[in-house]
């Protein structure tokens, strides 16, 4: 192993949804890599993959959804483990999700119990998972409750002794987007995936979220996967970007080059499409045209062609590969080469 080699490794992921009206392909050859210590953001609009491919990493596709190709390498102490092949009911992959793979979800709200305390469900995590903590024995609840109360301190929550005895009910937005950063540091995971974590709260919060993470990333050098529709927040979180839409990568690179130079015609539409402080007054903002296709009539060659102001004949007939499009980027995109999938 070397310092380079990624901590995940995603290659050529396809999730399909077989429905009684046909088949959906969520999912449909998403590449990328994730190293060790990085923040890598996910972007694109609600519906092109993002969340889809997430739970895929986590073997919590919900039927009748199901990995149907690719490969998802995890490296762990003892050699890679191919996160796709593994049963997602079986003990090796309870044993990496949410001990060496946590999830922070959209909604904390929906994924906290409402009949447990906050701080009993993050004391069961500890306890399944208490040899992130001390090898060789189990953890006593006394001293999974004491994590659980400095872990709440960790992430900002005040009176963390009252608050670990508190239902989510019982706290505010913030507090709860808080408390499940805290479940999901628990065990001290080596990648941490953020779903959205700042969706349903007020901007002062959000700000005070992202601060979070990233003085947590640098503390304990977790990577982390960013999801959002947001570029604002993936300029502030993340070091390097991969843009999805209907299931596929459309470009990727690090985070000052998709700003200031990206190559993708719908990486170009989705920065246009950003307020700007300096924009004029009483003029309507850029949109994209069109809207997403629906799932049953997914449009043949690129993806995104039907919406593409530069499309040409080819990218109706053919899907573009990922090639080198710059030093450090990698484009989707027949405007930049002539490569296509097989």
């Amino acid at each position: 192993m070397t310092a380079i080699d990624p901590l995940l490794s995603v290659r050529d992921l396809r999730v399909s949804f077989a429905l009684d009206e046909g088949l959906v392909r969520a999912v449909d050859g998403t590449s990328f890599d994730v190293l060790s210590g990085q923040v890598l953001g996910v972007v694109g609009e609600s519906g092109c993959g993002k969340s889809v491919t997430m739970r895929a990493i986590l073997q919590l596709v919900e039927r009748p959804g199901r990995i149907t190709h690719g490969a998802i390498r995890f490296r762990r102490d003892d050699g890679i483990v191919d996160l796709a092949q593994l049963e997602p009911r079986g003990a090796a992959m309870r044993e990496i999700r949410g001990g060496e793979i946590a999830l922070i979800p959209q909604e904390p709200m929906a994924a906290f119990s409402p009949v447990h305390t906050v701080g009993e469900q993050i004391i069961e995590a500890i306890l399944l998972h208490s040899h992130r903590w001390q090898a060789g024995r189990a953890l006593s609840r006394r001293e999974a409750r004491d994590i659980t109360v400095g872990l709440f301190r960790d992430v900002g929550i005040s009176m963390p002794e009252q608050r670990v005895d508190a239902y989510s009910w019982q706290l505010s937005g913030g507090l709860r987007q808080r408390a499940m950063i805290a479940m999901a540091l628990s065990c001290k995971p080596r990648l941490l995936i953020a779903d959205e974590p700042t969706t349903a709260i007020d901007v002062t919060t959000q700000a005070q979220v992202l601060a979070l993470l990233r003085d947590l990333q640098a503390r304990y050098d977790t990577a982390i996967i960013f999801i959002t529709h947001d570029l604002g927040v993936i300029a502030q979180m993340a070091s390097y970007v991969v843009v999805m839409y209907l299931g596929r990568v459309m470009e990727e690179g690090p985070v000052d080059d998709i700003f200031h130079a990206p190559k993708h015609p719908y990486t170009q539409a989705l920065l246009r499409s950003i307020p700007s402080l300096h924009g004029k007054t009483r003029v309507a903002l850029p949109v994209i045209s069109g809207a997403l296709p629906h799932p049953f009539n997914r449009p043949t060659g690129c993806p995104f062609h039907p919406r593409c102001p530069d499309a040409m004949d080819r990218c109706s007939a053919a899907v573009p590969k990922p090639m080198p499009v710059a030093a450090n980027q990698l484009a989707s995109c027949f405007l930049h080469h002539d490569e296509a999938e097989p």
